[in-house]
């Protein structure tokens, strides 16, 4: 018998970040792809065969510059942009102002959607209100968009009385029944197939209602991705599923979650339309995002979003992102930033400036202040009141069971 071999190979790393700490990172200064290089196909018409140069490509609107143009340019009036424009400040002062809070110990944990504002804003915006919206926890501007007050917002943040959810769950877990936002999750990614799940049920129902649902890039190498796309195909649910690649998980780059593909591309195998996006494009997000709705809404199921952005901030405020990613990585991102590139192309239609934005920072600030005292009014988090035990038993269940009964009177309440 002959001598047997071994073949040596080079070594073989998985998942490894293109820079970490020291490191210079070094991006294109732009994004190769243009407004105009990707076409719109008939969201009545189409195939997932149709969209595979637009799950491999980048569907922008706006240019570096400003400009927007080609067929996905959604020719927003000047009132929608100024509206859009100010949900985005909206929502980052609001961070901005929450996060110190939690510096301070007025607040237990927070989590900010910086340099991601665009995705929940834009594409909620973009649907009906009686579309219904399992969000992440990087979405809470699309509660801006339905109308949520602030002031409940922030009870639940602080966990008082007036926290709308007695304190079932963890500050930034918001939900809100009135906006149709259903509950963050915590286990992550348990959203997609419960947006998959209520799809299916109102095209049972007959009903007019399509489901928005999100998750990062990290979580799509988990389960439930596959479980919601799956049943999304099977049965032709109308519900529009993005992947918020903002590059990072916790502490883990997006190379660990897909293996060198598009996140987007994902979707071709699921035979559903499939679309990766600049998520720092307001109006290429919008309109991406009315596309996948007229399809949803003529009974033609599922749309599969990569949306393509940045977590330009810690993934919560007790994660140091430091410790994985250089600390001026952010900045150099391709992308931009999405408040400044929607902001540029406004000045440059001539309907904004450098003073209105001033001065609508400033509106926004002290309407965060006002509200912020206003909800410290029902109580704070150093020193209550809290909401009562007896809650742990109440707006669960339409009829008590007995067990639970039970212990309800061992406390005595």
């Amino acid at each position: 018998m002959g001598e047997r071999t071994t073949a040596t190979t080079a070594p073989y790393t998985v998942g490894t970040a293109p820079f970490r700490p020291g490191d210079e990172p070094v991006f294109a200064k732009g994004f190769t792809e243009q407004p105009g290089d990707l076409g719109m196909p008939d969201p009545i018409k189409a195939t997932a065969d149709d969209t595979m140069a637009h799950a491999k490509g980048l569907v922008r609107v706006l240019d570096d510059a400003g400009n927007a143009s080609g067929e996905w340019d959604p020719q927003l009036d000047e009132d929608s942009l100024k509206l859009g424009l100010e949900y985005m400040l909206r929502l980052r002062v609001f961070d901005d102002r929450m996060i110190k809070m939690q510096r301070t110990g007025k607040l237990s944990f927070y989590m900010r959607s910086f340099g991601e504002e665009a995705v929940a804003i834009a594409q909620t915006m973009a649907l009906e209100t009686q579309d219904w919206l399992f969000p992440s926890y990087r979405q809470p501007g699309a509660q801006f968009v339905r109308g949520r007050d602030m002031v409940s917002m922030i009870c639940h943040c602080i966990g008082n009385t007036e926290d709308n959810v007695r304190g079932r769950q963890m500050p930034v877990h918001y939900t809100w029944k009135e906006g149709r936002f259903i509950s963050i999750s915590s286990p992550v990614g348990t959203q997609f197939s419960q947006a998959v799940g209520v799809a299916m049920a109102s095209a049972y129902k007959g009903l007019d209602e399509v489901c928005i649902t999100w998750l990062g890039d990290g979580t799509s190498a988990q389960g439930d991705y596959h479980y919601g796309l799956n049943f999304a195909s099977t049965f032709k649910a109308p519900v529009i599923l993005n992947v918020v690649n903002n590059q990072w998980a916790i502490s883990t780059h997006k190379n660990l979650a897909t293996g060198g593909r598009t996140f987007a591309e994902r979707g071709l195998a699921y035979d559903i339309p499939s679309f990766r996006v600049d998520g720092n494009d307001f109006l290429a997000l919008y309109s991406v995002t009315k596309w996948a709705r007229k399809r949803a809404a003529a009974g033609l199921g599922a749309t599969h979003i990569e949306v393509y952005t940045y977590r330009a901030g810690a993934h919560s405020s007790s994660d140091d992102p430091s410790a994985y990613r250089p600390q001026n990585e952010h900045e150099l991102w391709p992308g931009g930033d999405p408040i400044d590139r929607l902001k540029q192309h406004m000045e440059k239609i001539g309907i904004w400036d450098s003073n209105q934005h001033d001065a609508l920072i400033q509106k926004i600030d002290d309407e965060v202040m006002t509200a912020y005292k206003k909800a410290c009014e029902f109580g704070d988090l150093a020193n209550g009141p809290y909401p009562p035990a007896s809650t742990i038993f109440t707006e669960v269940y339409e009829e008590v069971p007995w067990h639970i009964q039970e212990q309800r009177e061992e406390l005595g309440k």
